[in-house]
């Protein structure tokens, strides 16, 4: 399975003193850049590449991805218009997604746990996202709405009624057909000339009008990640969120050899 991942932004928010700031991709926690954690999780669940749509200050993504020895599972695709929407940069990995099979599609500016990887990857569902019902109201989350177990919104604001709701990780587990009728979108959307929409707006119009059942979601509810938009998004990454994720990786880790030494001396004693 690919990985495709959203890397192009300017990341304005951010408020950085910083006359050029680095991409967010390269925004580093724990001594490790998010890039370094996405190559080791991806890598660990067994994907076969990573595709990075990229754009701002794209050749200091390209030196991490050296620096980490990553150019055999790395590739780059530049949207020379990344000051646009990011809907452009779906656009511009179109070809990527066209991969004939199952594929992720994420954003870059994502610190998680394995965990939710995990649970997108093995999904028994061909289209699925993530929801995490645990979040703070308001306008900046992308809202997935559930009602009688189907999705029925996606948005950062309400329309319609729900009997719960949660926040988008930005993370997809996509079926062939599934992309196709979202870069089909896509193209619609810039055709029209909305450059500046989210992505997530081409997804919501495919999601919502596919039949019953087609696009379903793993809830994610307690486990950490964080979305990287704001400073203080960086400081609560690097004081909460990684401290959580760094346990609960000890904990598996320890649960595996636990494990494993059981089961040897299970062998041994047959």
């Amino acid at each position: 399975m690919k990985a495709v991942m959203l890397a192009a932004g300017i990341g304005a928010r951010l408020g950085s003193n910083i006359a050029e700031p680095p991409p967010k991709v390269l925004l580093r926690f724990g001594g490790k850049s998010l890039l370094e954690y996405h190559l080791e999780i991806l890598r660990q669940q067994g994907i076969d590449e990573l595709v990075l749509g990229v754009g701002y200050n794209h050749q200091d993504i390209e030196r991490e991805i050296a620096a980490l020895g990553a150019q055999d599972f790395v590739r780059t695709v530049f949207n020379e218009d990344y000051r646009e929407g990011n809907i452009v940069t779906l656009w511009t990995v179109r070809d990527e997604l066209r991969c004939g099979g199952a594929v992720l599609l994420m954003d870059a500016d994502i610190l998680y746990d394995e965990e939710l990887l995990a649970r997108l990857i093995n999904s028994p569902h061909r289209n699925c996202l993530l929801l995490d019902c645990d979040f703070e109201p308001g306008d900046e989350p992308v809202k997935i709405c559930v009602r009688d177990g189907e999705i029925v919104e996606f948005r950062k604001w309400l329309s319609t009624g729900f009997d719960y709701c949660g926040e988008s990780v930005g993370m997809f587990k996509l079926s062939s057909d599934m992309a196709q009728l979202i870069i089909a979108q896509t193209a619609l959307y810039l055709d029209q000339g909305r450059r500046h929409e989210p992505y997530e707006e081409a997804i919501r119009d495919v999601l919502l009008t596919a039949p019953r059942g087609t696009f379903a979601f793993e809830d994610i509810t307690g486990l950490p990640w964080i979305e990287i938009d704001f400073a203080a998004d960086v400081a609560r990454a690097e004081t909460e969120i990684l401290p959580r994720i760094v346990s609960m990786t000890a904990k598996r880790r320890a649960a595996t050899v636990v494990k494993g030494d059981n089961d040897k001396g299970a062998a041994q004693d047959s």
